[in-house]
């Protein structure tokens, strides 16, 4: 029987050894005080001859500590057995039952020894097992223990699905390689790199804690080309057009020395294929929709049992939140970066001070812009929103072409071209116009960037010259801008009009001109420094239509003169080759880099994810993920960047509440919130908020998940290190908690560890597999 003064004697114990010959003290372990469950139970509860349903606060507080000691007393217990021969197996082949909470740290426990495993027979989590049968027990969770292989799958089949993902995985690296995709690549995230005008002044101090007073300008006042840079001719390198219709880097004088190898299309092709059939083939879809059930299992129970830390981790950090981190919308096109109202504003505007303006060549004569609403019947008091008629509304849904008809202001093509161009009869003056008041909204809010993307179509070898002349001369430049080129995929257009007989003229007016210019940027100096500021290039249109083969074997870009457009594969892999040999010149010149970053899984084929997934650095869209399992789990293990725009795909392929970018966030994708076009979806000046807001609201976003998503826009972004290090943190390049700047980037260390032990685990599980000898 035990008293209530030994009840109070286990306070006083230590966590001291004892010998294992000693006895087991019959004063807290007699069996007859322990029921079937190993519970403890009083002398009270015997005699009633039942167990209370119902405790009292006391009751039960006093039933928890008990629990809590004799669990230590058994942890305690098993550690000196497992030092001695005799009763090693008894330890490991029998576990003690769990306990609801752990000893006190301020508790010491000694003597007397827990119990022999007999008296707890009754239990039988606790009866005694073979070997065997305890290794056969264990269950997994998603990590490898003690090397050995523990799973319901096959050793052989393991081997060989994670042999598949190794492949694919090395595959990409191959062609990220040759094209100078990787960040370590790119001469402008070295130190040395030097930008004009510079970056900002910061204004305030982390070492001292200081807020510091800075004036600083705008990058338009004070930008002048005289003060840039503009290297001489490179007498090294030279570049011609090959028997594959590429512009090809070599020594001068001497075509044999190749600056690099780039794969083939035939080598792309067959690459394609190999994936194509592994993502299709039923076990590799299964093991990886099973790899990515878990990995939300695992984000779901993550969140269960450390939310509320990390909110007590961002609320002590001072000054940030999520308006004070910066964020950078990754998709948003150039010439519907601004929302409607912002637009009717500007087109009132210049219908009262500018009425009498010169604006489009028409019909043989010159208009101006009061004649030409005068032609539409138009005064400025008609104007509205519901005239403009440019938002995305039900009847675009599923209807692209619809869509693309949003971009002409009342439905008329010539508003387009007056307001929204920048090469028509004013040079594009209206739109640069507006897009300085873009501009200065967001240096005005500081923590917001945008990476415009605008088109260059490949009609004709001149349309560079008078984008970068559009860029310098309006002072287009600003610390909170890059820029990508998009290229329309329109051949068939093009080819029917006359402009362009085969698809050779699109890729030669495309490259010809910045060839010609990191041979020589004295030759185009205008040309040179608006390449500094862009990021890459981006294919774009309408991915579901149906992608028709006529070729067994397709023929190079000089022959194809059918009025057919190319595929999407082949339009991509030849945006990707002349890309290739470019940044491969570049970075030899120690010019920046560029990086293909394509629409891609918006619709149409997934076969259009396989493509990117060897060729792009990063993609737009990727809601066709969700549909192919093993190449959604590829993307995750490489971390490639993907821009969802969920709004944007509400009007036109799916529903916001069937978007798979919180299933993607979830399973740690790594995903980021942009635009795509504010002036068909945005109803306020800040669309890119406008974008994070209604997604935290729909899909139950902490603050901490979206300070991650600006992070991870932040990451995917094509800004130079050096100003990625003053906005997430000098060591983001690191991996794990190492890279992250809690003060910065306000997510906590312990999100980040979690994303990358996570992350580790799975890449750990493809090496060990992918590595792992049967005949052993």
């Amino acid at each position: 029987m035990v008293s209530e003064k030994d009840y109070d004697n286990l306070g006083n114990l230590s966590l001291q050894e004892s010998s294992p010959d000693e006895p087991p003290s019959s004063l807290f372990y007699e069996k007859s005080h322990f029921g079937s469950e190993g519970r403890y139970y009083s002398d009270d509860e015997k005699d009633a001859g039942s167990i209370k349903t119902n405790f009292s606060y006391h009751d039960e507080k006093k039933l928890l500590e008990q629990n809590s000691k004799l669990s230590a007393l058994s942890h305690g217990a098993a550690l000196t057995k497992r030092n001695t021969d005799s009763v090693a197996t008894s330890s490991l082949n029998s576990p003690l039952p769990a306990l609801t909470r752990r000893l006190s740290f301020s508790a010491k426990v000694s003597h007397p020894e827990p119990p022999s495993m007999m008296y707890l027979a009754g239990s039988p989590r606790s009866a005694p097992l073979s070997d065997e049968r305890a290794r056969s027990a264990e269950y997994r969770m998603g990590i490898l223990i003690g090397g050995e292989e523990k799973c319901l799958a096959s050793i052989e089949e393991l081997v060989e699905l994670y042999s598949r993902v190794t492949e694919c995985r090395a595959l990409r690296e191959k062609y990220q390689t040759a094209s100078m995709q990787y960040q370590y690549q790119n001469p402008k995230n070295r130190p040395e790199w030097e930008i004009y005008p510079p970056p900002p002044n910061p204004s305030y101090n982390f070492e001292t804690k200081t807020v510091l007073k800075v004036a600083n300008k705008s990058d338009c006042e004070v930008f002048d080309l005289e003060k840039c840079e503009i290297p001489g001719e490179d007498t090294e390198w030279d570049f011609t057009l090959n028997d594959d219709d590429l512009f090809e880097v070599h020594k001068s004088g001497d075509p044999a020395s190749k600056i690099a190898e780039i794969p083939t299309l035939r080598d792309y092709y067959v690459d394609t294929e190999k994936i194509l059939a592994v993502s299709s083939d039923g076990p590799s879809k299964s093991f990886a929709f099973r790899r990515l059930q878990y990995l939300e299992a695992r984000w779901n129970l993550y969140i269960l049992l450390n939310e509320y830390q990390e909110t007590a981790v961002s609320k002590k950090n001072p000054h940030r939140d999520f308006y004070n981190v910066r964020k950078v919308d990754t998709h948003v096109h150039h010439s519907a970066c601004m929302n409607q109202k912002h637009l009717l504003r500007f087109i009132k505007n210049k219908l009262r001070n500018s009425a009498d303006e010169e604006v489009i060549f028409r019909d043989g004569k010159v208009l101006t812009l009061a004649e030409v609403f005068q032609s539409l019947n138009l005064t400025g008091y008609d104007l509205s929103i519901d005239t403009l008629d440019m938002h995305a509304h039900k009847d675009t849904f599923h209807r692209f072409d619809k869509f693309n008809l949003k971009y002409n202001p009342i439905g008329e093509s010539r508003l387009r071209e007056i307001f929204l161009k920048t090469d028509n009869y004013i040079k594009g003056s209206y739109l640069a116009e507006i897009t300085k008041q873009v501009i200065s909204d967001l240096e005005n809010s500081k923590y917001q960037n945008c990476e415009y993307r605008i088109s260059i179509y490949g009609r004709s070898l001149d349309e560079w010259d008078k984008l970068a002349s559009w860029v310098i001369d309006n002072k287009l430049i600003s610390h909170n801008v890059r820029w990508l080129i998009q290229v329309p995929r329109l051949y068939d257009i093009y080819k029917k009009a006359g402009t362009v007989k085969t698809f050779h003229d699109i890729m030669r007016n495309l490259f010809l001109p910045i060839f010609e210019v990191t041979k020589n940027p004295k030759k185009n100096p205008k040309l040179h420094v608006f390449l500094q500021r862009v990021i890459g290039f981006d294919s774009v249109d309408d991915e579901s239509k149906v992608d028709r083969r006529f070729h067994k074997k397709y023929p190079r870009p000089s022959l194809w003169e059918t009025s057919q457009n190319p595929p999407y594969s082949y339009h991509l892999y030849y945006l990707y080759a002349h890309m290739a040999y470019l940044n491969q010149w570049r970075a030899a010149r120690g010019f920046n880099t560029f990086e293909l970053r394509p629409h891609c899984g918006e619709a149409g084929d997934p076969e259009h994810l396989i493509s990117a997934y060897l060729l792009a650095q990063g993609i737009s869209h990727g809601i066709l993920l969700r549909k192919v399992p093993f190449v959604q789990y590829l993307y995750y293990l490489d971390q490639i960047g993907i821009a969802m725009s969920p709004l944007s795909n509400n009007a036109l392929f799916l529903t916001y509440d069937k978007n798979p970018f919180p299933v993607y966030f979830r399973r740690g994708l790594n995903v980021s919130l942009s635009t795509d076009d504010p002036l068909q979806f945005s109803y306020t000046r800040e669309p890119l908020i406008e974008e994070y807001s209604v997604a935290a609201q729909i899909y139950k976003l902490s603050n901490v998940d979206m300070c991650e998503l600006a992070r991870n826009s932040v990451l995917q972004s094509g800004w130079e290190a050096r100003i990625k290090k003053h906005w997430i943190g000098k060591d983001y390049l690191e991996k794990g908690i190492k890279g992250n700047d809690v003060e910065k980037a306000n997510v906590p260390d312990i999100r980040i560890n979690y994303r990358y032990e996570t992350l580790a685990t799975e890449l750990e599980l493809v090496t060990h597999y992918s590595n792992y000898n049967l005949q052993n």
